[in-house]
């Protein structure tokens, strides 16, 4: 192996020197459709693509892999004229080109399949293929033969409906089919698919990869993001592996195995180190899941937690873990399963009943669910326990103010001494989550769920939060950790659960525990 040293990649070998592909779409001589070259984008406080380079070839599958966090989704947003690069050249079939816009990028024969469709469910099949492009005649619609063109891409894909039923009524395989019958319609050259296989079954994933064999026949480009890396290894040709926003290694799928490919996607040097507990857990389970289900979110799910103790849960987006973590909270029921805290049976009703009974949730999206960002510090501080400086149907404010400052101060909000009058949308991202975790510490929580606690906060406001969580621990309370960044758990969970698919698929502890280990449960390497 050879390592480029300008940019720090480590790489079999140039991009464009690939060679013929061997996998699916392979061709008497390899055409270059889409080059990156050096392409960076930056955003406040983060660079997401660093320098990357990727060519993808006409009538070939190229898949890329990374971590959550590697640069993937940003990679699709530039192809897709979502964003433009800061730094570097885009070149189409040779030529510089400037994707300004998805209108241009798709005017070039560029489409994006994203995870989260982008179809009007109200709206047929029919409507939905030739939105934005319907066709006219006289200035009257063309309906009759819209929906025999789009009844024609659909059959093509192995897909026989009626064209108008509501893409509501599909499943998502079949929507899936709906926006690859888009791309049909509208001549594309290049498809690029986000996660396509992460809710579909065995069944519906097999006839996905004969419809991707269809396009590549053809001549189609292919781009397949996926975490899947069986999927990935039969699927495509070409592999290149994004990692903190570096391309880290691009070749042949001949050319590694799956062991491999996990390495490339960890690799990068471990900055944290586990720091010893203050105490050790209680061996008495003081929260205890067995079976919990709600498909198709999650299956079967059972697991404990004890006083003293943060156990980490592990696993892709989509995995099913922020999905656990809402019904446990009271936001969503599940329909089976049982649940006791203390001994007690423990089916929360609402948010309200979870936070009583001494469990207490900070969400994935502080900004959306965690907090009034229009509201002051005191405010978002003391929301959840209101009642308590109420009296006679007034609130106590010099009170309010009082603990709010206390909890504020317990988390080190700054700048110190913090000041709650402020509002919570003139906070840093790092501030924004203490003011969270300040909310919970007045409730006296015995279960304290953190949902990527860390996301989008500088590296001094993580240290600090670490600080914080760790210490909830050593004062007693059992903490359950959802974390998508390795290094995270490493310096913090005393044991690790790896969610795949909405079941636990493993637990790792000790010696056991290392990125290499969860990351080949999480992706289904097999």
């Amino acid at each position: 192996m050879q390592t480029d040293r300008k940019r720090g990649a480590e790489t079999q070998a140039p991009d464009a020197d690939y060679g013929v592909p061997p996998g699916p779409g392979v061709h008497c001589r390899a055409v270059s459709l889409l080059t990156l070259s050096a392409v960076t984008k930056r955003y406040p406080g983060v660079t997401a693509l660093n320098a990357v380079d990727l060519t993808v070839e006409a009538g070939a599958v190229h898949a890329v892999v990374g971590e959550n966090g590697a640069g993937k989704s940003t990679l699709l947003k530039i192809v897709a004229g979502a964003e433009r690069p800061d730094a570097g050249e885009i070149r189409w079939e040779g030529a510089p080109v400037t994707l300004a816009s998805p209108r241009e990028a798709l005017r070039r024969g560029i489409t994006v399949i994203y995870q989260e469709l982008a179809l009007v469910p109200a709206l047929g099949a029919d409507a939905n293929i030739f939105l934005g492009m319907e066709r006219a005649r006289g200035g009257v619609l063309a309906a009759d033969a819209m929906r025999e063109a789009a009844a024609q891409a659909l059959a093509e894909l192995g897909l026989v409906i009626d064209p108008t039923r509501p893409v509501a009524q599909l499943s998502v395989a079949q929507r899936q089919l709906v926006e690859l019958a888009r791309a049909l319609v509208r001549d594309a050259r290049l498809v690029a698919l986000d996660e396509p296989t992460a809710t579909l079954t065995a069944h519906e994933v097999a006839h996905l990869a004969a419809q991707i064999a269809r396009l590549t026949a053809k001549g189609i480009a292919v781009i397949f993001v996926s975490h899947r890396l069986d999927e990935v290894r039969r699927l495509a040709s070409r592999i290149t592996v994004l990692r903190d926003g570096r391309r880290v290694w691009t070749g042949r799928t001949s050319e590694v195995d799956e062991a491999a490919l996990i390495r490339h996607m960890v690799g990068r040097d471990v900055a944290y180190r586990r720091h010893p507990a203050g105490r050790a857990p209680d061996p008495t389970p003081l929260f205890d899941v067995h079976g919990l289900t709600r498909a198709p979110a999650f299956h079967d799910v059972s697991f404990s937690l004890r006083r003293g103790e943060i156990v980490g849960v592990a696993g892709l987006v989509g995995a099913g873990r922020t999905e656990i973590a809402r019904a446990l909270a009271g936001i969503e029921p599940w329909t089976t399963g049982n649940v006791t805290l203390a001994g007690e049976p423990y089916r929360p009703r609402s948010p309200r009943d979870a936070i009583a009974r001494g469990l207490a949730y900070l969400p994935e999206d502080r900004q959306r669910d965690g907090l009034v960002l229009r509201f002051t510090v005191r405010e978002n501080i003391t929301l959840p326990v209101l009642r308590r400086f109420a009296a006679r149907g007034r609130i106590r404010r010099a009170a309010e103010t009082v603990a709010a400052r206390a909890a504020a101060t317990a988390v080190d909000l700054r700048p110190s001494p913090p000041d709650v009058e402020r509002p919570a949308v003139d906070l840093s991202g790092g501030n924004q989550q203490k003011v969270v975790m300040a909310k919970w510490l007045l409730t006296d929580a015995r279960i304290v769920m953190f949902d990527e606690p860390t996301r989008g906060v500088d590296v001094g406001a993580k240290v600090e939060l670490h600080r914080l969580i760790r210490a909830l621990a050593d004062e007693g309370k059992a903490v359950l950790l959802i974390s998508s960044e390795l290094p995270e758990l490493l310096a913090l969970a005393d044991r690790v659960l790896v969610v795949r698919a909405g079941r636990i698929v493993g637990e790792l502890a000790g010696e056991a525990f290392t990125p290499e280990a969860v990351m080949a449960l999480a992706v289904e390497a097999g």
